[in-house]
C-alpha cells in the first residue's frame, strides 16, 4: 500500500447557466425539442375536442371567432405571462418544477417533513437561493413573510395540506404521463381518415395509434441522448409546417380573421352558446397542454434560453396555425365528410400525407419529452420519501437528469394502451387530459403565491393579485374539465387518487419507522462499554451500518453486535439523506466525525444528495466515502495539533468533507507504476496479507508532512479497504398497536406492509450487490 501525492480535482458547477449569446441561443433551440414537443402539437386536437358536442356550428362566425379569442387570450396570459414572464424566474438553483417550488417554501419556512435534518444543512451553498423576485424587499414585505411563515410553522395542519398539495401536483404529472402520450398520438393517426372510408378507418386507426405507443414506450431504455439530435430538427420543422399552412388558409380563406383576436368575441360567444359554450371551455384548454413543461424542465436549459425559445418560435406558430384553422372553419360551416372537424381537414390535400408523418414524429417527440418527466418527478418523490424505492437507471452519462425507471415505464405503457383503447376517440382523451393539465397548473399558482412573499419577500397584496387573477382564470377551466367527469376527466382523478395513497402511505410509514428507530436508538456509553468481557471480536474489513440516524448507535447494531458478537476493525454508520435542495456540490457531500475515541475506528459519515441528484454506483460510493473519512482523519489530526489547513464547518461534532485526499483501487500494480512519477513523494505502508486490491491515497500538491500519527490511521483505514466491504441493513418490520384506529391499522399493516414487501429494498436502490450485504430483521410495534 501507498500514499502518493498528485493534483487535486475539479466539480462541475451545476448553478445557473451563464454563457455567451450564441450558447443562449444553442440552448434555445435544443429546447424546441425537448421542451416544447406537447405545446407544439396541441392545434392536432383543440378544434376537434372543443367543436365536438358541445357547441354546433352556425352560418355566422361568431362561435369560431370567439373559440379562437378564447384560444388567443389563453395561450397570452398563461404561457406567455404566467410561465415565461414570472414563473420561470422562481428556480431554485436553476432547476423548476411543482418541488422546487415545495424545496423553496420548506427552506424558508421549515415546513417540510424530512425527519432527519440537521443545522448543517442550512450551511450548503445551494440551500440559501437568490432572491428571484428582482427588487429588494421593502420592510414591510419582510414583516408580512414573518408572519405568513410564523403561520405555517406553527400550524402542523397547514403543513399537511402544503405536502399535500404539492403530490397532488406530482400525482396528477404522473397521470399527464398516462393521457398525453395517448392523445398526440391519436390525434396524429387520426388523420388517416380523410384518406379512407370509415369501416376501414375505425380498424385501423386504433391499432396504428397502439403499435407507435409499445415502439415509443419500448425505445425508453436506450434513453433519449441516442435520437435527441432530432428531436428539435422534428419540432422546428412541424413549427414551420403550420405557420406556413396557417398563413396560407388566412390569406387565401379569410384575410380578416385577425378581428377574433378582440376578447369582444368572448363575451359573444359565452353569450350565445351559454352552458354549451362553458363546457366546450374543457376543449380550448388543451391549447395550453405542455405549458408546464417550460418550468418542469429548466434545470436542462436557462431561463433565458426557454423564454426566446417560446416568445420568438413557439408563440407565433401556435397564433398562426390557429388563425389559419379558424379562417378554414369560419368558410366551411358545413363539413362534407361525416367525421369530426380536425386539424387535417384545413390542410391542403396535396400535403395531407407529408403533414400527417411529420405530425406522427412530433406527436412521439412530444410524448417521449412527458414519459421523461415523469421519470423525473418520480425520482424526486423518491428523494423526498414519498415514493417506493424504484430502480432508477441513468441512461446518459453526459447529460444530467436522463433517467429511465423499468417498472415505472411498463406501467405507463399498459395505463396508455388501456386508456387508448377503451375511448378510442379524442374527445374523452381530451376531456381526461385537461384536467390533469389544468390542476397541475391550480398547483402551481397556489405554491408560487407562497413563494412570493415568502422567498421574494414582495408585498401580500402582490401575491393575492397573482393568484386572483390567474386562479380565476384556471379556475374557470378547472371547472369546465371536471364537470365532464363521466366523459373521462374520472381517469386522472382516479390516478391521482391511487398514487395519492401510495405516496401519503409510503411517506407516513417513513416517518413512524424513523420515529421508532429514534426512539430505540442506544447510546455512544453503550458502545464504548463493549469490551473484552462480552467477547467482542474486531473482523478485518470496513463494517458499514447504514441507518436513517444522524446521531446515536442504531437498535439495528445492537441487536446485530447481541446475536453476534463481532464486527469489524473498522466500523462506520452510513447515512444517506435527502436535503431540501436539487443538488449537492460533490466538496459538501459528505459530514464525518468519530463515534468514541480515536483507537476504536468507529466513525459516522452522512452523505447527503438532492432532489434531482444523480447516485453514483456502489463503487464510486464506496471510493467517496473512504476517501471522506480519510480526508476527515488528515484534517483531524492537523487541527488537534493547532494547525488546520483551512476553515471547516462543523456541527454536533460532524465536519463538512471537502476535495482532498482520493482514493485509487486496482486489481494488480506494476512495480513500475508504484514508484509514481519522479515529482510526487510516496510513503510504502507494507500490508502483511496478501491483498486481492492495490489501495493508494492520491494526496494534494499542498499537502504537509504527514505525522506518525496519520500515517497509523490511514494505515489500519487502507488495510481494512483492502480486506473489504461490507453492508448492513436493517430489514424493520412495522406493526400496529393492537386498539390503533382502522386507518392507521389499514396504513401500516397493509398499504407500507405491502410496499415494503413488493418494492426494491434499500440495498438495490443503493446498487449495492447481494454478496456484500447483510439484513438484520426488527420487528417495531407502532
Amino acid at each position: 500500500m501507498d500514499l502518493e501525492r498528485g493534483g487535486g480535482g475539479g466539480y462541475l458547477d451545476l448553478g445557473k447557466k451563464k454563457g455567451s449569446w450564441r450558447t443562449v441561443v444553442t440552448l434555445a433551440y435544443q429546447s424546441l425539442g425537448v421542451v416544447y414537443g406537447d405545446l407544439s402539437t396541441s392545434p392536432l386536437y383543440v378544434y376537434k375536442n372543443t367543436f365536438a358536442e358541445d357547441i354546433e356550428h352556425s352560418e355566422t362566425n361568431e362561435e369560431i371567432y370567439g373559440v379562437l379569442s378564447f384560444v388567443f387570450w389563453t395561450i397570452t396570459l398563461v404561457p406567455l405571462l404566467k410561465y415565461v414572464c414570472i414563473v420561470l424566474r422562481a428556480d431554485d438553483n436553476g432547476e423548476g418544477g411543482t418541488f422546487a417550488l415545495y424545496s423553496l417554501l420548506c427552506r424558508h419556512a421549515r415546513v417540510g417533513f424530512l425527519p432527519n435534518g440537521q443545522l448543517a444543512d442550512e450551511e450548503l451553498s445551494t440551500y440559501k437561493n437568490m432572491d428571484g423576485g428582482g427588487a429588494a424587499a421593502r420592510p414591510g414585505s419582510a414583516v408580512a413573510a414573518s408572519k405568513v411563515k410564523k403561520l405555517l410553522e406553527k400550524h402542523q395542519v397547514l403543513q399537511h395540506l402544503l405536502l399535500i398539495l404539492a403530490l397532488i401536483g406530482a400525482c396528477m404529472v404522473i397521470g399527464d404521463g398516462v393521457l398525453t402520450p395517448a392523445i398526440s398520438v391519436f390525434s396524429a393517426v387520426s388523420g388517416l381518415e380523410l384518406s379512407m372510408s370509415r369501416e376501414q378507418h375505425k380498424y385501423v386507426e386504433v391499432p396504428v395509434a397502439c403499435a407507435i405507443l409499445v415502439a415509443l414506450f419500448a425505445l425508453q431504455h436506450f434513453g433519449t441522448h441516442r435520437v435527441g439530435f432530432l428531436f428539435a430538427p422534428i419540432v422546428v420543422t412541424w413549427l414551420i409546417c403550420i405557420s406556413a399552412i396557417g398563413v396560407y388558409n388566412i390569406f387565401h380563406w379569410n384575410p380578416h380573421v385577425y378581428q377574433a383576436l378582440s376578447p369582444y368575441y368572448m363575451y359573444k360567444f359565452l353569450k350565445k352558446t351559454q352552458r354549451g359554450g362553458w363546457m366546450s371551455l374543457g376543449g380550448i384548454l388543451l391549447c395550453i397542454t405542455g405549458s408546464e413543461a417550460m418550468y418542469a424542465d429548466l434545470g436542462h436549459f436557462s431561463q433565458l434560453s426557454i423564454q426566446i425559445a417560446f416568445t420568438s418560435m413557439i408563440y407565433p406558430s401556435l397564433i398562426l396555425a390557429y388563425m389559419g384553422q379558424a379562417a378554414y372553419l369560419s368558410k366551411h360551416h358545413i363539413i362534407e365528410s361525416d367525421y369530426h372537424i380536425g386539424f387535417y381537414v384545413s390542410v391542403p390535400e396535396k400535403l395531407r400525407w407529408p403533414v400527417l408523418a411529420i405530425a406522427i414524429m412530433a406527436a412521439v417527440v412530444g410524448s417521449q419529452a412527458v414519459i421523461t418527466g415523469t421519470f423525473s418527478i418520480i425520482k424526486q418523490c423518491s428523494a423526498l420519501s414519498c415514493f417506493p424505492r424504484v430502480k432508477i437507471v441513468h441512461t446518459s452519462s453526459k447529460v444530467h437528469g436522463q433517467i429511465y425507471i423499468p417498472e415505472i415505464n411498463w406501467m405507463l405503457m399498459t395505463l396508455c394502451l388501456a386508456v387508448t383503447v377503451g375511448f378510442r376517440d379524442t374527445k374523452r382523451l381530451g376531456n381526461a387530459s385537461g384536467l390533469a393539465v389544468i390542476t397541475v397548473m391550480l398547483v402551481t399558482s397556489c405554491l408560487m403565491s407562497l413563494v412570493i412573499v415568502l422567498c421574494w419577500h414582495k408585498s401580500i397584496i402582490f401575491a393575492v393579485c397573482f393568484i386572483v387573477f390567474f386562479g380565476s382564470i384556471e379556475t374557470l377551466y378547472f371547472s369546465a374539465s371536471l364537470i365532464k367527469f363521466l366523459q373521462g376527466a374520472w381517469v386522472p382523478i382516479a390516478l391521482s387518487f391511487i398514487f395519492m395513497i401510495i405516496m401519503y402511505v409510503w411517506h407516513y410509514g417513513t416517518l413512524k419507522k424513523y420515529e421508532i428507530d429514534l426512539q430505540n436508538k442506544v447510546s455512544i456509553d453503550w458502545l464504548l462499554g463493549l469490551g473484552p468481557n462480552l467477547g467482542i471480536v474486531r473482523v478485518r474489513g470496513i463494517g458499514l451500518i447504514h441507518t436513517e440516524l444522524v446521531s446515536g448507535i442504531p437498535a439495528i447494531f445492537s441487536h446485530f453486535v447481541t446475536n453476534l458478537p463481532a464486527f469489524h476493525q473498522v466500523l462506520v454508520f452510513v447515512c444517506i439523506k435527502s436535503v431540501p435542495v436539487p443538488y449537492v456540490r460533490q466538496e459538501e457531500r459528505f459530514l464525518v466525525g468519530r463515534v468514541g475515541p480515536k483507537e476504536h475506528q468507529v466513525y459516522r459519515c452522512i452523505a447527503r444528495y438532492g432532489y434531482r441528484d444523480v447516485r453514483g454506483d456502489d463503487i464510486e460510493f464506496e471510493k467517496d466515502l473512504v476517501s471522506s473519512i480519510a480526508e476527515f482523519i488528515r484534517f483531524d489530526i492537523s487541527h488537534a495539533s493547532g494547525t488546520p489547513e483551512r476553515p471547516e464547518k462543523s456541527n454536533d461534532n460532524m465536519t463538512v468533507v471537502g476535495a482532498g485526499l482520493r482514493l485509487c483501487c486496482e486489481e494488480e500494480m506494476d512495480p513500475d507504476d508504484a514508484a509514481g512519477p519522479s515529482n510526487s513523494r510516496e510513503i510504502q505502508i507494507q500490508s502483511p496479507v496478501v491483498r486481492r486490491k492495490k489501495v493508494r491515497f492520491v494526496l494534494p500538491e499542498s499537502h504537509p508532512h504527514i505525522d506518525a500519527g496519520q500515517r497509523e490511521e490511514l494505515q489500519e483505514l487502507m488495510k481494512a479497504r483492502e480486506a473489504g466491504m461490507a453492508f448492513i441493513f436493517g430489514h424493520t418490520e412495522l406493526k400496529a398497536k393492537s386498539g390503533s384506529g382502522l386507518i392507521k391499522r389499514f396504513a401500516i399493516d397493509i398499504g407500507y406492509d405491502f410496499l415494503r414487501r413488493n418494492c426494491r429494498g434499500p440495498a438495490y436502490a443503493l446498487n449495492i450487490p447481494h454478496a456484500s450485504t447483510l439484513e438484520v430483521g426488527m420487528v417495531y410495534n407502532v
